[in-house]
């Protein structure tokens, strides 16, 4: 991607065209990108035209789970985490304005049959947030989150890859009618795998994960989310592998 932003001079529209589709996310963008500026960096340039790119980017027509709707889940278990975890873990650091632009980064650019959407996420972050205005030091943390949600597996001491990594599997703690949406459509992402192969690569990242001493790793997400997202992926996988 030769630039994240339209030419200077160019018109800003909201992708799409006509009034603003998601005018929620546009705040809570442009919240974050002034979080990270610190306050006492320039206004400019105008956040706007970089959430267009991304939300364009999470609107691609090749993606059924990695989409908008998931980009708005991953928020909201932040911004939940944000207030439970203050609550539960008081002291402890969390850079929350970081962690909620790696949300926005972590999926953006996503192709199924590529195994480097991370590092690629990430480079996108790493050219797009200098331009923003934000500091060298925010930046590479932004990108050093992203890539860690190709193994979802932070630190004991990693307070910032804990929160965003808990908010991405967040999903698997859903209801069953909920669980069961997110699986069929983590399937029709991957529709040119064969159904054999599919299932046997789907069973082993579930083997992966139900490996995992605790999926979530703040104390809220460990309370919250840890039962039921082991009994989910249990499901699933017994439904693969007996099916």
């Amino acid at each position: 991607m030769a630039r994240t932003t339209p030419p200077s001079g160019t018109a800003h529209t909201h992708f799409g065209g006509g009034a603003d589709p998601f005018p929620d996310l546009h705040h809570r963008w442009a919240a974050a990108v002034a979080g990270a500026r610190g306050g006492g960096g320039p206004a400019d340039p105008d956040p706007a035209p970089y959430a267009d790119n991304l939300l364009a980017r999470w609107a691609e027509p090749q993606r059924r789970y990695h989409t908008t709707d998931h980009l708005i889940a991953v928020l909201d278990r932040v911004d939940e985490l944000a207030v439970h975890v203050a609550d539960r873990d008081a002291g402890v650091p969390v850079d929350w304005d970081a962690v909620r632009l790696a949300a926005w980064f972590h999926d953006a650019v996503y192709r199924p049959e590529r195994s480097e959407n991370e590092e690629r996420s990430a480079a996108l972050a790493e050219r797009a947030l200098p331009e923003l205005g934000i500091g060298e030091a925010c930046t590479a943390e932004v990108a050093r989150l992203v890539r860690l949600t190709a193994s979802h597996d932070p630190a004991p001491d990693d307070h910032n890859g804990a929160a965003l990594c808990d908010a991405d599997l967040a999903v698997l703690a859903g209801s069953p009618e909920q669980y069961a949406a997110y699986a069929a459509a983590v399937r029709e992402e991957y529709v040119f795998v064969p159904d054999r192969d599919f299932r046997a690569g789907r069973a082993g990242v579930l083997r992966q994960l139900l490996d995992m001493e605790s999926l979530f790793r703040t104390s809220y997400g460990k309370a919250q989310w840890e039962r039921v997202a082991r009994r989910n992926l249990t499901t699933e996988l017994e439904l693969l592998t007996t099916g």
